[in-house]
């Protein structure tokens, strides 16, 4: 790096942080002591939910807004409290006044910005779907699969069409000439050499003849390059498919049972009496099939079984998590995303309804974005196994491919080949037995 590049680093990380402590020149932050929540302290219960980034969070902005803090000791893993069920939630601690800072993943929705203060997001989430990871099947009917079943049924209509039309030509032309060499059989040859790329002679003269065969001869063409192909892209796909690839597959089967953790932003909007659109669906799901809900992350993922049609939604980071510890736990990758994310939310920090430190807290989000440690924070954490990673550039979860096939990926074009063996030797002996009866006519004939 050269000596301007660095100069100019130097320059604008002064003037920024000269702009940052301009802006809270008036700090009601500086010097308090803040009581926070952070449910994955270590002085809480296991298996409460909350953003592994949170505590580099909380000891950023003690540090750029010069506050200290202790940690409160929690047990509830939900955020709004359930009068009906006679339980406390997170928001408790802050309308009592015995947290002034909660640091969890609070997405915004209008029903908690009228009780509490909530920050600007301090990072960017979206729901994804924790799926069972299939077991490998036989990829048996890829030899069919490139052509839809009306396809192959017009192909062979198409077939019997075009060796009929050449025998009635051909038929003609020996009511014309009777002294015509008899080629019903070569025309068959000739339809079925073609498709199968083989090709063959059509000796015929005729223009009607040529015409019918060049047409067969492009069409065929066009068959074999379509059929070749999407055949390739049938026999590489994955023999283990996905259970599910986006949220319309959990609304539209009726096998799959959805779950989510009580408490959750999924739960909160699917529990909405007004809900609409994909929630109103996804809470009809819900009532539909009875799926059983649980308090703790924990809970959820252990109902993801590979025998199981479970799906568990949750944030996205949390998934990855999730996937990593069954990876070390396990010794593979028994879990995995599903394709599609389908909900978006900002998350934020939640203060005391009116506090005096909510403008302050939000000046310090704003800095921690701009510097870009919030994104370097990830970086902290362990990442995802090589065996289990299967993220690209866009988000989304693809699936990988191995190199060389396995015989999987080939059943099908073994079980073609088995078929047209077992066919072959039905005819020899057909054949045989012809033949062993002509010979004993023949000796019987003779005597």
């Amino acid at each position: 790096m050269s000596r301007i590049s660095v100069f100019l680093i130097v320059v604008l990380f002064d003037q920024t942080s000269r702009g940052f402590v301009s802006s809270l020149r008036f700090n009601p932050l500086n010097g308090q002591h803040l009581n926070v929540i952070w449910p994955l302290w270590d002085g809480n219960p296991k298996g409460l939910s909350g953003p592994f980034r949170g505590g580099a969070l909380l000891d950023s902005l003690a540090d750029h807004l010069n506050f200290t803090y202790t940690m409160v000791r929690v047990t509830e893993n939900i955020l709004e409290p359930q009068p009906q069920r006679k339980q406390r939630g997170l928001f408790n601690y802050l309308f009592d006044k015995q947290c002034d800072l909660l640091v969890t993943g609070v997405a915004a929705t209008s029903e908690r910005l009228r009780v509490v203060d909530l920050t600007v997001p301090w990072t960017y989430e979206c729901y994804a779907f924790l799926i069972p990871v299939q077991e490998q099947i036989a990829n048996i009917f890829a030899a069919i699969k490139p052509f839809q079943w009306p396809v192959w049924l017009a192909l062979l209509i198409s077939i019997i069409c075009v060796i009929t039309c050449l025998n009635l030509l051909h038929q003609e032309d020996q009511l014309k000439r009777p002294s015509a060499v008899r080629r019903a059989g070569n025309y068959y040859f000739y339809v079925l050499g073609n498709l199968l790329s083989q090709g063959s002679a059509c000796t015929s003269k005729r223009l009607a003849v040529r015409l019918v065969a060049g047409v067969w001869t492009l069409a065929a063409f066009v068959f074999v390059q379509a059929y070749t192909s999407i055949l390739f892209t049938y026999v590489m796909a994955p023999i283990n498919p996905p259970l599910i690839n986006s949220v319309y597959d959990v609304i539209e089967n009726s096998d799959i049972n959805l779950l989510y953790r009580k408490g959750s932003t999924l739960n909160v909007l699917v529990s909405d009496p007004e809900a609409t659109g994909i929630f109103l669906k996804l809470q009809n799901k819900v009532k539909t099939s009875n799926s059983p809900q649980c308090n703790l992350i924990s809970e959820c993922i252990n109902m993801i079984t590979p025998e199981s049609t479970n799906v568990f939604a949750n944030a996205r980071s949390f998934q990855l998590d999730a996937i990593r510890e069954n990876f070390e736990q396990t010794g593979k990758c028994g879990l995995e995303l599903a394709r599609d994310c389908f909900m978006g939310i900002p998350v934020t920090l939640a203060l005391p309804k009116h506090s005096p430190y909510t403008d302050a807290v939000n000046l310090g989000v704003l800095h921690l974005q701009e510097s870009g440690i919030v994104e370097h924070w990830s970086s902290w954490f362990p990442s995802m196994p090589g065996q289990c990673e299967r993220q690209t550039k866009s988000g989304h979860v693809t699936r990988k491919t191995e190199h060389s096939l396995s015989l999987k990926n080939l059943t099908s074009a073994f079980i073609v080949l088995f078929v047209g063996l077992g066919f072959s030797l039905f005819v020899f002996g057909c054949e045989i037995l012809n033949a062993i009866c002509h010979r004993h006519q023949f000796l019987f004939d003779d005597k």
